[in-house]
């Protein structure tokens, strides 16, 4: 009962804004288009749609603009006007007062502006749903930006979170495929990533991670983080300079190359997400930036940390299996990989979900990226998903939406890239450090420090072992036979183990032989 004045609210400001409208006008039927002629009266809807869509999202809160941050970036799903006032959202959030941020500040900080900062913008430069940003300058002469969470933030999202689980619970009760789609898992999983994004010292050490992972690519950038004067509250941070990357004619007259551009958008997000694991998901055009500095020139900027994935080994692999099994078309690998994963039941028919995928897939391939809808796709797939009883996996959520976010910023910079040959070269590279000799002195370089311990023991231990074997030789013959009978089974079964220890070493050496053999036609058949 608690949620109901919250879902009151979201109800007055959908019908104040006409979002009613905006719904009911999209149908033919015209039942459905009278219910719309009769809610308009009394009402002055003169705003564009998309206005009054944007200012519904930023009157109801983050959730809502982030929501809107997601939209903006798809351009192949939206109308145009719709899709340029949501790009709004994504950094031009109405702020709060200079007053109340200049408090927080030195609330955090245990003292006043003027004794840690020779300058101070008391207008900030930027404002999103979570926090805004002021620029400064640190009385030693380096130039920051000052980021502060917005008051208040939280009760609104713990709101918000609320009416989404009592949403999900009623979507398991009442469909069976709400169940599938597990809407009470992926709930959770935004709550945990909405809350590590309120906590402006995890997004600090975000950042720091990232710029340790990038460091020697040369294709991304990452501020360096201010430790001593950050907080949970308050994050400061080194100014980064350069040209938001939604605008394309100023990159392009600065002679920034926009087709490398967007190629290397591509080769940095697969190498965060299968190299490192560990990946910005929160790539709207508001938190990327591109460097014109001679010595940065065409590097990408990134801003805002608060939201990363992380994705362990077993995610990573079958990910990367599955992406070079669509790139080559091996549509009964990807149905295999779907069973094996558990993602369907084991009681699936391989090759009925093979010519499922290839159903959706097929039509897609060899054609650049302006004329493929991903979200088309998303959508056959899903439907193919129910027929089939796939699962959601809440642990994918984020790499989703990130993957979307990647596509969308691609289609704005060059609308010739194709997102499918951009990547699997990276993909295939990736691949063969992970079956090849390469992945062989990965894992010894990980073991060596175990190894280190037991190496310095082995002549001991074999000296041991000698000399036990010894003593119980020269036992047999002079003691007593319940001994000497039961140290025969011993010794029979130690010639038992050594043969069977001997067996297992044959079979990893054949194992091994395998894998050379198959690292080497796999490399033969992608050269």
């Amino acid at each position: 009962m608690r949620n109901w004045p919250r879902l009151a609210l979201i109800a007055w400001v959908m019908l104040r804004h006409g979002m009613d409208q905006l719904v009911l006008t999209q149908f033919s039927h015209p039942l459905l288009r009278l219910l719309a002629r009769v809610l308009s009266i009394g009402r002055r809807l003169d705003a564009p749609r998309g206005v009054r869509l944007r200012l519904a999202f930023e009157r109801l809160g983050p959730i809502f603009v982030k929501f809107g941050q997601v939209l903006s970036t798809r351009r192949d799903l939206m109308p145009p006007d719709i899709a340029d006032e949501l790009a709004k959202l994504q950094d031009r959030v109405p702020p709060f007062s200079s007053a109340l941020a200049r408090q927080l500040i030195e609330k955090s900080l245990g003292r006043p502006i003027e004794a840690v900062f020779s300058q101070f913008d008391a207008d900030p430069v930027a404002s999103a749903s979570i926090a805004q940003v002021h620029f400064g300058v640190l009385h030693d002469g380096r130039q920051v930006a000052v980021k502060v969470l917005r008051p208040g933030v939280l009760e609104v999202i713990d709101a918000d979170l609320g009416l989404l689980r009592a949403g999900a619970a009623w979507l398991e009760r009442l469909s069976a495929d709400g169940r599938r789609l597990r809407p009470r898992e992926v709930v959770a999983e935004f709550d945990k990533y909405l809350h590590d994004e309120l906590d402006l010292g995890r997004e600090a050490a975000n950042a720091a991670q990232l710029r340790r992972n990038m460091d020697g690519l040369d294709l991304l950038m990452v501020p360096e983080m201010i430790w001593d004067l950050s907080s949970a509250e308050v994050l400061v941070m080194e100014r980064m300079f350069g040209v938001p990357i939604s605008q394309v004619e100023r990159l392009r007259e600065a002679g920034v190359d926009i087709p490398k551009l967007a190629r290397d958008g591509v080769t940095i997000f697969f190498t965060q997400v299968f190299r490192d694991g560990f990946f910005h998901a929160d790539m709207h055009p508001g938190n990327i930036m591109v460097s014109l500095a001679p010595a940065t020139f065409q590097r990408y900027i990134a801003l805002d940390f608060g939201i990363v994935g992380t994705l362990d080994a077993r995610d990573k692999e079958y990910l990367a299996q599955n992406f070079l099994a669509f790139f080559q078309r091996d549509y009964r690998r990807v149905a295999e990989l779907h069973i094996e994963s558990g993602w369907v039941p084991p009681t699936t028919r391989a090759d009925e979900l093979e010519g499922a995928i290839r159903a959706v897939c097929e039509p897609h391939f060899d054609r650049p990226l302006k004329d493929i809808s991903l979200g088309q796709v998303l959508m056959r797939l899903f439907q193919t998903s129910r027929r089939f009883n796939v699962e959601i996996q809440p642990q994918l959520v984020l790499l989703q939406k990130t993957l979307l976010n990647v596509e969308g910023l691609g289609r704005q910079l060059d609308p010739e890239l194709d997102l499918w040959s951009t990547a699997k070269p990276f993909l295939e590279r990736w691949m063969n450090e992970q079956i090849g000799w390469r992945a062989l002195a990965h894992q010894l370089r990980q073991e060596a420090p175990r190894y280190a311990q037991y190496l310095p023991a082995l002549p001991r231990l074999l000296h041991d072992a000698l000399k036990a074997q010894a003593a119980g030789g020269g036992a047999v013959g002079g003691a007593d036979p319940a001994s000497r009978e039961l140290l025969q089974a011993l010794l029979v079964e130690q010639r038992r183990t050594n043969r069977m220890l001997q067996a297992f070493g044959w079979i990893g050496a054949g194992f091994l032989l395998g894998v050379l053999a198959a690292s080497v036609l796999a490399r033969l058949s992608w050269g």
